[in-house]
């Protein structure tokens, strides 16, 4: 068996070399026709579109993306020839709730922003969602939460109407997949009509897909103060960024929210599995990141700790300074791991938490 691999892909290289008899290693843009021609399956990322352009004439039977999101896979041309293909959900969903409590907790340690006060609308409760949503009542916050598809599906009054969203919430939180058409359409979901519905100059947060939301929308609504922030990890037309946009958000970085250590394993080994099912391979392969260099963290508050395991700024600052490096700084991302991997002690009484 033949399988092309997307090097940016870790933990992967000694798994699949027991798996497989070829592996071809390839940077994700890098995946051609002749790259894929003969092979049997493919392991890839967002960047890796796989269409009939790439795919047609291959001998490719099964795909395989180690991401929640699957709108790089042509998944009507792959019915059409018979190729399976599978994405990894919820694997790195705990990472980006992660992410959002540290930017919600800059935002009251920077902005002044008081959360127990705030009420956060989370548009998209689905697995990223719902961490998210515990990670705000956690932070004492009011949530309400938007989905359509879960709504008609499950005719519950968990959800709220995105108009209640959008008069009511200090922050709103995009955690949809990308649907362009249809009846759950998210492309420009907030468009400029979304952000004139808005009535309480809302701070925006987007951790889902870039086309999410207008950019210009999004830059007129800063502008105007129709918004008062923004915290943007997803980008339109990555990885050529709008620089402006860049340089009015609070915190931006570069499509790496859901980048922990802990959530790449898990959508290496989810891959994997699939892999495996799908070609009935029988084998025994361990995923499991790397211990952090000072797993004892020591600090006077909550707040200061989960700071110390992961701040956004970091990431942020370094793309500010050099948006041309937005491939180079998502595809070289370095080792983070997620609070469970860390023994956390508060001064003065050292109470571990």
């Amino acid at each position: 068996m033949k399988v092309i691999v997307d090097d940016k892909i870790p933990y992967i290289k000694e798994a699949i070399e027991k798996i497989a008899d070829q592996v071809i290693f390839a940077p994700g843009k890098d995946f051609t026709p002749a790259l894929v021609k003969n092979a049997d399956a493919l392991i890839i990322r967002t960047r890796t579109h796989c269409n009939r352009e790439l795919l047609e004439g291959s001998k490719v039977r099964f795909i395989a993306t180690a991401t929640i999101g699957f709108d790089h896979i042509d998944t009507q041309y792959c019915q059409e020839a018979g190729i399976a293909w599978t994405n990894a959900p919820g694997c790195n969903s705990a990472s980006v709730a992660q992410y959002l409590q540290s930017s919600l907790l800059l935002l009251e340690l920077l902005k002044g922003k008081k959360l127990s006060e705030m009420i956060i609308g989370i548009i998209g409760a689905g697995n990223v969602g719902s961490k998210v949503a515990q990670v705000a009542h956690e932070l004492g916050m009011q949530v309400l939460l938007n989905d359509l598809p879960r709504q008609d599906k499950e005719e519950s009054s968990t959800f709220c109407p995105l108009k209640t969203l959008a008069e009511k919430c200090d922050i709103l939180t995009f955690h949809v997949p990308l649907y362009k058409e249809g009846k759950y359409k998210t492309f420009h979901l907030a468009d400029n009509r979304f952000f004139h519905s808005l009535k309480r100059c809302p701070i925006i947060i987007n951790t889902s897909r870039g086309e999410v939301i207008d950019t210009q929308a999004l830059l007129n609504a800063l502008e105007t103060g129709t918004i008062s922030d923004a915290v943007i990890d997803v980008w339109e037309n990555e990885p050529e960024i709008n620089t402006t946009l860049l340089n009015k958000v609070f915190i931006g970085t570069p499509h790496i929210a859901g980048y922990s250590a802990d959530g790449k394993a898990n959508a290496t080994r989810m891959s994997l599995d699939a892999l495996c099912r799908f070609f009935h391979i029988k084998t025994d392969y361990q995923i499991t990141p790397p211990q952090p260099e000072k797993p004892v963290i020591t600090a006077k508050t909550a707040t200061e700790a989960y700071l110390q395991i992961y701040d956004p700024q970091k990431d942020s600052e370094a793309l500010k300074e050099h948006p041309e490096l937005f491939e180079k700084l998502r595809g070289c991302y370095p080792l983070r791991r997620e609070k469970e991997a860390y023994s956390i002690r508060l001064h003065p009484l050292h109470q571990k938490v």
